[in-house]
């Protein structure tokens, strides 16, 4: 069993900067894959990233790429979501995942085991 948290969001205006945090626990070796999503108020969950857990590579969402970026601290369990230039439509409760799954753009909630309760960001003008 895997559990993951999320920390970090909050209210900022159009254009600034927020992090948000994921810390995972639990069956470690069954995970390969860490993911965020997204849903914004009254539409779908949306990919927005994800990265291996044992390796390099990291996929963006064409909505978030060159302004968010994805980075681990394996050492603290925990992954994160530096979210620059945001967008008032950014605003959307986050969610953290985790998947045992190997490989590049796993962009399905269905690829994902292992969610968060969600974080709310919301961005204003």
């Amino acid at each position: 069993q895997v559990s993951l948290v999320e920390s970090g969001g909050g209210s900022v205006q159009a254009d600034n900067s927020l992090r948000i945090s994921c810390v995972v626990s639990g069956s470690m070796d069954d995970v390969s894959n860490m993911g965020w999503f997204r849903r914004p108020s009254g539409k779908e969950v949306e990919f927005v990233a994800h990265m291996s857990w044992r390796g390099n590579s990291v996929f963006y969402a064409d909505s978030v790429k060159g302004r968010f970026t994805m980075s681990k601290d394996k050492a603290k369990n925990t992954v994160y979501l530096q979210m620059d230039n945001l967008k008032i439509e950014d605003t959307a409760d986050y969610f953290c995942a985790a998947s045992p799954r190997l490989g590049i753009g796993l962009v399905y909630t269905t690829q994902y085991d292992w969610w968060g309760q969600g974080t709310q960001v919301t961005v204003s003008s």
